[in-house]
């Protein structure tokens, strides 16, 4: 019982760091605006378009190039929340009361940043309704996310899960009922009250790394660099790898497609499903 205690109140905790966060300025981000400024020195004027009003899988860009552009993105948003960590460990050990929650709302807040360039660029929908306060799905996505970038295997398997019902109908938005009603939502209340426990654990960590002054700031920013990083890279990863990443026409090295339907006589045959995205259902073929 005392642990249903802890994960509820670990949950409540999480949720409310989240929603703060996700009020602070600057940390939502323009789908539109964003693909076009990272993408500016990558691709095609025709691609940016294609990506922005579609998605980049559908533009066809490799997913070479959209590495490329996530790392430059997780550079900049691991640099400077690093840096703003270490200024908030200049004052010491009398500041404390007001620099540790500061410091660990702006880094859920360049969480939520890094977590929505990556999103984007590996073909999700808008995240933000333009609302002031989190509706449910996303909510439970962004959650999901963050469980990524903790290493928590349910959510990569619950992400996997979104994205497959997102390609299977090539959807536009987030599927809410699998997010508020199916089956991953168990998981994303689970994964809530593992990050709010642990958020509070990490919350301990930055206070006595904030206690003494200007060495705190170095070790405050080197404790923030060395977890941000690695978590950002995790999302990347994982969503880098899902189905609706794969730039159109593009077949995974080992695997083919099935089921397809001939087109015109002499040209390639297209999957049945989805010509605009042209990404059919994949199983692998073990030779030999």
């Amino acid at each position: 019982m005392d642990m249903d205690k802890s994960s509820g109140n670990g949950e409540s905790r999480f949720s409310a760091l989240l929603a703060a966060a996700a009020k602070l300025p600057g940390v939502r981000i323009d789908r539109e605006a964003y693909l076009r400024t990272a993408l500016r020195r990558h691709c095609s004027e025709e691609d940016i378009r294609r990506a922005t009003e579609e998605t980049p899988a559908a533009a066809g860009i490799p997913l070479d190039v959209l590495e490329r552009v996530a790392n430059e993105s997780i550079r900049y948003e691991t640099a400077k929340v690093s840096a703003i960590s270490a200024a908030t460990g200049l004052p010491g050990v009398l500041a404390l009361p007001a620099t540790v929650p500061a410091d660990l709302a702006q880094y859920v807040g360049h969480m939520l940043r890094v977590s929505q360039k990556l999103a984007y660029l590996y073909s999700w929908p808008d995240l933000f309704s333009g609302e002031d306060d989190l509706d449910d799905e996303t909510r439970s996505m962004l959650t999901l996310f963050f469980g990524v970038m903790a290493g928590t295997q349910v959510a990569n398997d619950a992400v996997g899960k979104v994205a497959a019902a997102m390609a299977e109908h090539v959807a536009k938005q987030l599927p809410k009922k699998a997010l508020t009603q199916g089956v991953v939502y168990p998981v994303v209340k689970k994964v809530a009250g593992y990050l709010g426990v642990e958020m509070t654990k990490q919350t301990f960590a930055k206070s006595a790394s904030k206690a003494i002054p200007v060495v705190g700031a170095v070790v405050s920013g080197g404790f923030t660099f060395a977890t941000f990083l690695p978590m950002a890279k995790r999302l990347k990863k994982h969503l880098s790898g899902l189905e609706i990443a794969l730039p159109a026409g593009q077949v995974l090295v080992g695997e083919v497609v099935r089921d397809e339907e001939p087109s015109a006589a002499g040209e390639a045959k297209i999957p049945k499903r989805g010509r605009d995205w042209r990404i059919g259902r994949r199983r692998k073929e073990v030779e030999g």
